[in-house]
Formats: C-alpha cells, sequence, structure tokens
C-alpha cells in the first residue's frame, strides 16, 4: 500500500493504531458529558457538582396537600363533583410524594403515620364524591382534617389546625365551567 509520505506506516501498525485512537476517543468523549463527575476525585470545585433540592414538609403542605385539600372543599360547594374527584386524586399524589421525600420525620416512618390516618378518611371522601352525597361528603371531609390535626398534634405542630374553608377563596379557579 502507497500512502505518500506515511509509507512507513505497516499495515500492522495501521491496524493496531486506528482502534486505540477509537478508543481514546470514546473515553474522551465519556468523560467530556459527564461534568463533574472527577471533581470529588480530583479536588474539584464542590458547586460545580449538582444537589439535589428536596421541599420541606413545610412547604410541600402549604404548596400542595393545603390547597388541594381546600379546593375539594370548595368544588364540592359549587357542586363541580367531577373537580372534587380529581383533586382528591392530587391530594393522594400529594400525600405519597411527602412521604417519599421525607421517609423519616422525628424517628417515625411519616408514609406509614399518613398512610394511617389518612386511609380511612380518603376512602370515605371518594365514595362520597362518587355517590355526590353532600351528608356523607361534610363527615368525610371533617375526619380528614382532623386526620390531619392529628399528624400535626403528634409532630408537635399542633398549632396548625386544618377545618372546613370559610370566607370567600383565594383562589382564581373557576369550577363549574369545564367543557363549556
Amino acid at each position: 500500500m502507497n500512502l505518500g509520505p506515511f509509507s512507513a506506516i505497516s499495515n500492522s501498525s495501521l491496524a493496531l493504531g486506528v482502534p486505540s485512537a477509537s478508543i481514546v476517543f470514546l473515553l474522551t468523549a465519556v468523560l467530556v458529558s459527564l461534568p463533574g463527575a472527577l471533581a470529588g476525585a480530583t479536588g474539584g470545585d464542590s458547586a460545580a457538582q449538582s444537589t439535589t433540592y428536596v421541599p420541606s414538609i413545610s412547604d410541600m403542605m402549604i404548596g400542595t396537600i393545603q390547597p388541594r385539600h381546600e379546593r375539594i372543599w370548595r368544588a364540592k360547594e359549587a357542586g363541580d363533583w367531577d373537580f372534587a374527584a380529581y383533586e382528591l386524586g392530587n391530594l393522594r399524589g400529594a400525600f405519597g410524594r411527602l412521604g417519599r421525600a421525607h421517609p423519616i420525620e422525628q424517628n417515625s416512618s411519616l408514609p406509614d403515620m399518613i398512610e394511617s390516618v389518612t386511609k380511612q378518611p380518603l376512602e370515605d371522601l371518594k365514595g362520597a364524591i362518587d355517590r355526590r352525597d353532600d351528608a356523607d361528603f361534610g363527615k368525610a371531609y371533617d375526619e380528614l382534617s382532623e386526620a390531619c390535626n392529628s399528624c400535626h398534634q403528634a409532630l408537635n405542630h399542633g398549632t396548625i389546625v386544618i377545618g372546613r374553608p370559610t370566607g370567600a377563596s383565594q383562589s382564581d379557579l373557576i369550577f363549574g365551567k369545564a367543557g363549556r
């Protein structure tokens, strides 16, 4: 094979060089695609390493659980049972995320605590919503609120008391308008 100025390179050298160059290229691509992967091993800046934010229990309660709890009530009051059912599903999901984000609170399993106090009230509330039963809804909603309060008491946050919403809603939601 005539390689011009590279004629001194033998076929065997070329056969070994191409795979070696490919391996070097591949390793370089992997290392470049993992920024900060070696920062700890090489004494790199810890700020370059990614961090994971986990909202506090309070943030999750105020930002996800309490608004959903209230919207269930507001939806029922407006006669929008479909939205009440939707928010009940969201509330269950929010409780699940809270337990996964904070598996232990004050040396106790938070998911187990949530499950033990909310399981029956959530089932009763779902049944009342499915049946569109005002009386059972009110009873189940109050039981869920009391379940919340029992957790607050157990975790030394008894100053937080949940009940039926009163006064005008601060929400921008419009109930009963879906599909119109």
